[in-house]
């Protein structure tokens, strides 16, 4: 795997740089920042992540490992492919990237071109627990006002993925009905979620 490139930059495009490497000349899609930060001429070094095709092989760089490794989680989603991948990086910035996965942010991520609401309920459901939540601390004793708001969000995420809102609420209560599997693990809302999809997936 080609993990960087460093080299003079022969010339940069609207949606890649060429940069030469030991005397070959290196096609690297980025992201409209990345490229703005190169010069033609000047050398340059990119974190980059190869995608190999039956018919392609592709490179895309970054100016940082972070947002490679972003790009390596988002393309392990069903339905993300490198393109949108690297939209989402170009429309997001790591750290805003984060935020808005682990506060379960559809509207900014709905933002990304090529992502709906469902896209971006699925990145949230698969991707929350890798990037891990922002704040830090043990959490307190759960309330019922906790546990309504928590109803509320994932039954509103159920709904978004096209299913019945009576076996949404049916299946988010018999979640919030039992106790939590691992000790001091609270039922947030992807935890809920994913335990609401496992049910309604066993009676399709």
């Amino acid at each position: 795997m080609i993990s960087s490139v460093r080299g003079p930059v022969l010339s940069i495009a609207l949606d890649h740089a060429v940069i030469e490497v030991g005397g070959l000349g290196y096609a690297v899609l980025a992201t409209p920042t990345t490229l703005a930060s190169l010069r033609r001429g000047t050398e340059a070094m990119l974190h980059t992540a190869l995608i190999v095709r039956e018919d392609s092989m592709t490179l895309f760089g970054f100016t940082d490992p972070d947002a490679r490794q972003l790009f390596g989680l988002l393309l392990t989603v069903s339905g993300i492919g490198p393109k949108i991948a690297l939209a989402t990086l170009a429309v997001l910035e790591p750290d805003k990237l984060r935020a808005a996965l682990a506060e379960g942010n559809t509207s900014m991520l709905t933002q990304v071109p090529g992502i709906g609401r469902k896209g971006a309920e699925r990145l949230i459901i698969e991707l929350r627990d890798k990037v891990g939540a922002l704040t830090s601390g043990t959490p307190g004793p759960e309330t019922s006002a906790d546990a309504e708001l928590v109803r509320a969000q994932v039954t509103e995420a159920l709904l978004g993925l096209g299913f019945a809102a009576k076996a949404a609420e049916q299946a988010v209560d018999a979640v919030l009905a039992k106790a939590v599997p691992d000790p001091g693990r609270p039922r947030d809302t992807a935890f809920v979620l994913r335990q609401a999809l496992t049910s309604l997936g066993r009676k399709r």
